[in-house]
């Protein structure tokens, strides 16, 4: 535009400057200025240059470093597992306590004298727990009715807890519910909200309002996330990414927070509980049994003893561990999955999806098989065989 104003009268440049469609707004004039012309160029040989650099870099850096890193683990692990924290006194709250994961990891605590405040929906139930923790050994057990969904209750039950003992040591974010059913089945897939806001939510709010408490004491979170958090297990897709979010909230945290609060993510694979007994959120948001479901999800998966689990986590726990997997072989389904992950869906597929020799998209080959098997009696405890299973 300078130049055009050397060689046009002052007229015919005025007219030309709020006429040309460059020139209508001074933003929209900006937006073909040289500098942002240059920037962009700029920023593309940036990335070229890291697209270029970086696969190199990362290969000989881990080449160099991880060897010695893992190494370094190797002997933290053998110092941890002589050296673990003493829980012995200390505060403890865990949210879903009533049954299943959360139950047992009420027991563990327990028995290693803790102090606890169980939480749950169901208060009979919480009660009977309680007293069993009791007896096991730990020196004082309140119980909270709550429903963690709700941010109030989640502010409660934390403040409950620390007016009760003065302090907080643990935070056991546990309380979790499964869907099955595909996403074109649900009726409305508002429905299936209570999958996130219990299992995801539930944990964010509980963990927000216990920050400042766990940060006086020094403290941890343990929270229960899923090996579904990378396995694309189909009909349980809300309920995987919801696994699939609190590991990566909880991961981040981690560097918020450094050293002042601990972290343990722990992500189980099929283990004894309400989830393996059939109780899941159906296509239409309502609670319901449905063994044959379970069959379809779990299929020839061996189902570990819930008591095993808990143990394992308390002790990783108690050891500063930063991940907890149990059955430990799960650990390889991430392999595949970064690895292979066209494979991981086949499987799936394979196991869960395709159907064999009937009418009903139920009849998949894995549950076939176990139907013809009669493998659930080797892979299945006799926990989860029964029929006694109650919806509330």
């Amino acid at each position: 535009m300078q130049h055009f104003h050397h060689l046009l009268p002052l007229s015919q440049f005025h007219h030309l400057k709020h006429n040309t469609p460059f020139a209508t707004t001074s933003s929209s004039f900006s937006v073909f200025h040289p500098t942002h012309i240059h920037t962009e160029a700029a920023m593309d040989l940036i990335n070229g240059v890291l697209n270029l650099v970086a696969p190199p870099f990362t290969f000989f850096t881990m080449l160099l470093f991880l060897p010695p890193w893992i190494f370094f683990k190797f002997c933290i692990g053998i110092l941890r597992s002589v050296i673990s924290e003493n829980i012995s006194g200390k505060v403890v709250l865990i949210t879903g306590a009533s049954s299943g994961i959360g139950e047992h990891l009420a027991y563990e605590y327990a028995s290693r004298g803790a102090c606890l405040a169980l939480c749950a929906r169901r208060e009979s139930r919480l009660r009977e727990v309680a007293d069993r923790c009791r007896r096991i050994g730990s020196p004082d057990v309140i119980v909270i009715r709550a429903d963690v969904s709700h941010a109030h209750d989640c502010k409660r039950i934390v403040d409950e807890t620390v007016n009760h003992f003065n302090r907080l040591d643990h935070l056991v974010n546990n309380a979790g519910i499964s869907q099955v059913c595909m996403l074109e089945e649900a009726d409305d897939i508002t429905n299936l909200r209570p999958v996130m806001d219990i299992n995801f939510w539930g944990s964010v709010y509980t963990t927000k309002f216990a920050v400042p408490h766990l940060r006086n004491s020094s403290g941890r979170i343990i929270v229960l996330s899923s090996s579904a958090s990378w396995i694309p297990l189909p009909r349980m897709s809300i309920y995987n990414a919801s696994k699939a979010a609190l590991a990566q909230f909880y991961d981040t945290l981690r560097v918020e927070f450094g050293s002042d609060i601990k972290i343990t993510v722990v992500t189980p694979g099929f283990i004894e509980s309400e989830l393996t007994q059939g109780k899941f959120l159906s296509h239409e948001g309502k609670l319901v049994v449905d063994y044959d479901a379970r069959d379809m999800q779990v299929n020839l998966s061996p189902v570990m003893k819930v008591e095993r689990c808990a143990r394992s986590i308390v002790k990783g726990a108690l050891r500063g561990e930063r991940y907890v997997t149990e059955p430990g072989w799960m650990k390889m389904s991430y392999v595949w999955k970064v690895l292979w992950p066209e494979a991981m869906e086949w499987i799936n597929r394979l196991m869960c999806m395709t159907t064999v020799g009937g009418d009903s998209r139920d009849d998949t080959f894995g549950k076939k098989v176990l139907d013809i098997s009669g493998a659930q009696n080797i892979l299945y405890p006799q926990s989860i065989q029964s029929s006694e299973m109650k919806v509330d």
